[in-house]
């Protein structure tokens, strides 16, 4: 059974930093695309990030694009999201997903990022 554990999200102030966890368990990890998604109150989901099986590729939304940073650790399964320079429009739910985003919101618990002085 495909398991994705988000964590790491919590309250900032704008200009802060966060990094987010997701474990991943029940797949093969190293050879799958991952992606991170997120939703903010009462709007559909916003692709943020994906990257390749190797971590050498990796894409960004415009709105998050050297701000934030997707990477992966391929031994420990786990994919992070480091996000910076934090603004109010982040906050959202933040959810990973693995392969390609189709759309669909994926099946974690999702973490919760808040932006807010």
């Amino acid at each position: 059974e495909v398991q994705l554990v988000e964590s790491g999200g919590g309250l900032v102030q704008p200009g802060g930093s966060l990094r987010l966890s997701c474990a991943a368990s029940g797949f093969t990890f190293s050879i799958n695309f991952m992606y991170w998604v997120r939703q903010a109150p009462g709007k559909g989901l916003e692709w943020v990030s994906s990257i390749s099986m190797g971590g050498s590729s990796t894409w960004y939304a415009d709105s998050v694009k050297g701000r934030f940073t997707i990477s992966r650790d391929n031994v420990k399964n786990t994919l992070y999201l480091q996000l910076n320079s934090l603004k109010t429009e982040d906050t959202a739910m933040y959810y990973c997903g693995k392969g390609a985003y189709t759309g669909d919101r994926p099946s974690g618990q999702g973490t919760q990022v808040t932006v807010s002085s």
